[in-house]
């Protein structure tokens, strides 16, 4: 695993993202608690290798398919060979595969991965990411998990899916019986308040890159506001499920975003809304795209690092250090984005301006 050296003061101190995951899981297995997460990631598939993407520049590439491909049976077969191999290749790397599909994007794929305790399922993420990219190289094509690759093109989501279980009988937490709004528990009404309440602070655990806030953008089945319904795709947070499987979506996650981090600040909000008994706003019904007035996520980078900057609730739950290094890595990316000059600037000021 990767380890950060963060630096809030003179003295360093070395941590993971796999080791600020940990302590989440601990903390919530104190309480009696255990998450379990599920990812649910996109990207897209190329008929450009590695290098002939590099050699072009980016531009001009050949994605594996040339028209929509969601549900579409003979589209999804031609890019079959190369699903069926990471599906194969994932099993036998013991990382379990829920199902796959073509997706929206002219060459974009989804493949799910089985549910798991939150440990293991960000071992499983990692593990499948960088597997699905070897398989690539090695049959001479490309994918990019990039949040918006394309303007042009819907951007890949890491739908994130979550739940509490009894760490000790192992039932689901999330359901009753007892007349609760979609069955939910009160439990799961409180956890889902605190996602709700913390998810433009913790956003940069969900969308970490310049790019990642390119995905945002209305009727592109990516969120753009902070609300909750049932089975709505226009919201941030998505409840599906009946029974043991209730569980919710959250939908702000981009495909490059950092599985420990983000199962980390999931938990984190959930515990604080539990802890704190929040209540849970009213659900949201219709179209949160065109609905005016919805709290939204945040439209940039910067928009993100000022609202963990100023999270008193992040810093109590993942630390001073894990915030300031997340801080400082977000500033880099940011810093490094305004010192260079774009393809849009080109395209834009070259001759006219």
């Amino acid at each position: 695993m990767v380890t950060a050296t963060c630096r809030p003061s003179s003295k360093s101190v070395e941590v993971s993202p796999r080791q600020v995951l940990r302590r989440q899981v601990e903390r919530a297995r104190k309480l009696g608690f255990n998450p379990k997460t599920g990812s649910e990631l996109e990207f897209y598939l190329f008929k450009d290798t590695y290098e002939q993407a590099a050699d072009k520049d980016y531009r001009q590439l050949q994605t594996f398919g040339r028209y929509i491909e969601d549900y579409h049976i003979l589209q999804g077969s031609k890019a079959e060979w190369f699903n069926r191999q990471v599906r194969n290749g994932m099993e036998g790397a013991a990382v379990p595969v829920e199902n796959s599909k073509g997706e929206w994007g002219f060459g974009q794929q989804e493949i799910n991965l089985r549910f798991a305790e939150s440990l293991e399922m960000a071992d499983r993420h990692v593990v499948y990411k960088n597997g699905v990219k070897e398989i690539a190289a090695l049959n001479q094509v490309a994918v990019t998990f990039m949040a918006k690759w394309t303007m042009a093109q819907a951007g890949s989501s890491f739908h994130l899916h979550s739940s509490l279980w009894d760490v000790k009988t192992d039932k689901a937490l999330f359901h009753t019986s007892n007349g609760g709004p979609h069955g939910m528990s009160k439990l799961f009404q409180h956890y889902l308040a605190g996602l709700i309440a913390l998810a433009r602070e913790f956003s940069l655990f969900y969308a970490p890159y310049v790019n990642s806030y390119k995905r945002y953008q209305a009727t592109s089945f990516a969120p753009t506001v902070i609300v909750w319904s049932y089975d709505n795709r226009t919201c941030g947070f998505r409840i599906i499920g009946h029974g043991p499987s209730l569980r919710v979506e959250c939908r702000i996650p981009g495909a490059d975003a950092n599985p420990y981090m983000a199962f980390a600040a999931t938990i984190a909000a959930g515990l604080h809304g539990i802890e704190n008994k929040l209540e849970l706003p009213p659900e949201f019904r219709g179209d949160a795209y065109t609905t005016p007035g919805l709290p939204r996520v945040p439209a940039n980078l910067t928009e993100a690092i000022n609202a963990l900057e100023t999270s008193q609730v992040a810093r109590q739950a993942l630390g001073d250090e894990v915030v300031e290094h997340y801080l400082h890595s977000a500033r880099q990316e940011r810093d490094r984005f305004d010192g260079a000059v774009t393809d849009w600037e080109l395209r834009r000021n070259f001759e006219r301006i």
